[in-house]
């Protein structure tokens, strides 16, 4: 098949981590000469990249799946390649249960996109997820112009019991200093005027590197892109960061957040429960009265700061009483948004 004009398409699903690895997929394509196209009905290759992280997620992915093959059967697509944590976590099911698919890519071969697309090979070989991408990466930014993600870190090395995150993405690695503000650099200078950074644990950024409070050393050198305090018009205006740990907030990354104003006044903090009985069962340690505390000094250090945070209900052996405790804690806490998640 002829790289000059082949239309590929994509479908990406799941958390902003995986739009980042369909961004550096696009941007390998491009470099090699492909057109990227929006309709699936004109795409000669289709790339589903899948979420895996509960249940529902995985029905959406599989759907995506089915719907990119009929497009195979049907239109203009002569190749289809599924990529993802699906992959990483159902490899070999997949292929054996959807003949149409032409080849896998889990998270750790996102670079090879390019043996799946011009090779016939239908399974890339299994690896411990690695990858981690940097500033020369070639991508392809898929979110307004105004915003761009940078993923600074791959991976987690916290043992949470109903999260699989570190079996689909691997050990915790954080990406260079160097690197991390080069991309910033390059994407303000293009355009972007809010940068997010993102990774499974934010807040543990460097601790591979042997850094301490390498998020709060990143942010105050992000903060300083473009050399003013104050943003201008065409400078880059906001960077937040996507997720906070509990157990990682440390009053040096509060106090950097609180003195530099292109450094948004936000934290989003899952907590997942305020019961100490459920949050044992769920490994992850703390207590709504911990928690409480915490909340007032991001609050002292930070006055109007927005918090967000995320709940999970329903984990097995979480009883009335600690669902009780759970709704005392929201009452309490008088967080600014928060999303409640079944357990699944």
């Amino acid at each position: 098949m002829s790289k000059v004009s082949t239309k590929v398409g994509f479908v990406s699903l799941g958390c902003p981590k995986n739009l980042v690895d369909s961004e550096v997929m696009m941007g390998i394509l491009a470099r090699e000469g492909y057109e990227l196209t929006p309709r699936a009905d004109e795409a000669e290759i289709l790339v589903v990249n899948t979420c895996s992280f509960i249940e529902s997620a995985q029905r959406e992915s599989v759907d995506a799946i089915l719907e990119m093959a009929e497009h195979k059967k049907f239109g203009a697509a002569k190749k289809l390649i599924v990529a993802g944590c699906l992959v990483e976590r159902y490899r070999n099911q997949i292929l054996e249960q959807f003949p149409e698919v032409d080849a896998v890519i889990g998270t750790g071969e996102v670079e090879r996109i390019m043996e799946a697309v011009e090779g016939d090979l239908r399974v890339l070989p299994a690896q411990a997820p690695a990858f981690l991408y940097h500033d020369l990466t070639p991508r392809v930014i898929t979110t307004p112009k105004h915003a761009a993600y940078i993923k600074i870190a791959e991976g987690c090395d916290h043992p949470c019991s109903f999260c699989i995150i570190p079996q689909l993405r691997g050990k915790f690695r954080s990406r260079s200093f160097a690197s991390v503000l080069r991309e910033a650099e390059n994407l303000a200078a293009s355009g972007a005027r809010e940068i997010t950074l993102i990774g499974q644990d934010t807040t543990s950024y460097g601790e591979d590197l042997g850094l301490r409070d390498g998020l709060a050393l990143l942010l105050e050198k992000l903060a300083q892109i473009g050399g003013a305090q104050v943003a201008d018009d065409d400078d880059l205006v906001w960077v937040r960061f996507l997720y906070a740990y509990p157990n990682r907030v440390s009053q040096k990354l509060l106090d950097t957040l609180a003195n530099y104003p292109r450094l948004a006044k936000y934290m989003d903090m899952p907590l997942q429960h305020a019961s100490r009985n459920v949050l044992a069962r769920m490994k992850r340690g703390g207590s709504g009265d911990a928690f409480l505390k915490l909340l007032e000094r991001i609050r002292a250090t930070i006055p109007g700061v927005s918090l967000r945070t995320s709940f999970i209900v329903g984990f097995p052996g979480e009883t009335d009483h600690d669902f009780a405790e759970l709704c005392d804690f929201v009452k309490a806490a008088k967080l600014d948004w928060m999303g409640v998640f079944e357990y699944s």
